[in-house]
């Protein structure tokens, strides 16, 4: 077990990652357990301060939960209005109200965050 401390730089993150990976299964409450659980606090602390996800594109997740759970346009007037105004949204031609996102969020099973952002 290594004497680990807060990850600064790429290559700590890299040996972080690997020693998370090697120890992943780890029971709880055991010496190598109590190293997964730091390490997983480092990892994601480096994570949020150095590493910039790409930002997702709201009518792109909306299609592939859709295309994922088998659920077609038709399915969403329900939440979104009549078929035009379903068209309008999947095509990007009209905005996601906040109602529309909140119904998506719950029906979808999609984060909030992913109606945080524009839509194209």
């Amino acid at each position: 077990m290594m004497n680990w401390k807060v990850i600064k730089t790429e290559p700590e993150y890299q040996a972080g990652i690997k020693r998370t990976l090697q120890i992943f299964d780890a029971e709880p409450n055991t010496p190598k357990g109590e190293e997964l659980e730091l390490l997983l606090v480092l990892v994601k602390d480096y994570e949020e301060k150095h590493i910039q996800l790409p930002e997702v594109n709201t009518i792109e997740a909306i299609k592939l939960k859709m295309d994922e759970r088998g659920i077609t346009p038709k399915d969403l007037e329900s939440i979104i209005g009549t078929k035009g105004h379903v068209s309008s949204i999947l095509s990007g031609r009209r905005e996601i109200t906040l109602k529309m996102a909140q119904k998506l969020k719950d029906y979808l099973k999609l984060p909030a965050e992913i109606f945080l952002h524009k839509a194209s």
